[in-house]
């Protein structure tokens, strides 16, 4: 396990430092994002739409706030709209990150665990607990991405990775952009209470997985 742990530390401290990068510069912020969605709707609908997209697809390679853009999503564009539009961006996101680690993954993997044995190890782990990795992953930022790549550099069959991705995204976008079309600037907490709901849920889910990986046999 320490081999597969290692691991997921380096890409989350990867992921980690490019948000650390766009925090301190200021190149993206909540701010921003909503100056930009604001900007893109007073355009076209369509602009609005390609800009949430890109944000969502974006978060692959800068770490950005994906819940808060995915309940903006749905203020601005409403409902089935909007979540339509957030599960292109974060499917994008995982599609991208899963095949870009499928071909060129094996670096890192070999610059991080030089052992063979610990490699095939880590594989087999990732094997054993990737899939409840990746449906629980959104209960903390940056690990959606980091199972993602996880997932394709440990060469998991890409439609067994779609379906975890897909019960790990799609319900969660449409409770999150369904909370944003409900919410005004008057009154913002059907999206203040759902952010809050779906992050205690998935970490009282990604609670449960850990204590019941620590009881079964290595």
């Amino acid at each position: 396990m320490k081999a597969l742990l290692k691991l997921t530390l380096v890409l989350v401290t990867i992921f980690a430092s490019t948000f650390l990068l766009a925090k301190s510069t200021g190149i993206i912020s909540v701010e921003k994002i909503e100056l930009w969605l604001t900007t893109a709707k007073n355009v076209d609908a369509l602009w609005l739409a390609s800009v949430i997209i890109l944000l969502l697809f974006c978060d692959l390679f800068i770490a950005v706030p994906t819940l808060t853009i995915i309940i903006l999503s749905g203020y601005f564009l409403g409902h089935t709209v909007g979540a339509l539009t957030s599960i292109t961006g974060v499917m994008l996101a995982g599609i991208t990150g899963y095949t870009l680690s499928y071909f060129f993954g094996e670096r890192l993997e070999k610059l991080v665990v030089k052992d063979h044995q610990q490699r095939v190890e880590l594989r087999e782990q990732f094997k054993r607990y990737g899939l409840l990795m990746i449906i629980f992953s959104r209960a903390m930022p940056i690990l959606p991405e980091v199972t993602a790549c996880l997932s394709g550099l440990t060469k998991m069959p890409f439609m067994k990775f779609l379906f975890a991705w897909s019960v790990s995204s799609i319900p969660y976008v449409i409770i999150a952009t369904y909370s944003g079309s409900i919410s005004t600037l008057e009154n913002p907490k059907p999206a203040i209470t759902t952010a809050i709901a779906l992050t205690v849920f998935m970490w009282a889910a990604w609670f449960m997985i850990k204590r019941l990986a620590k009881r079964k046999p290595a």
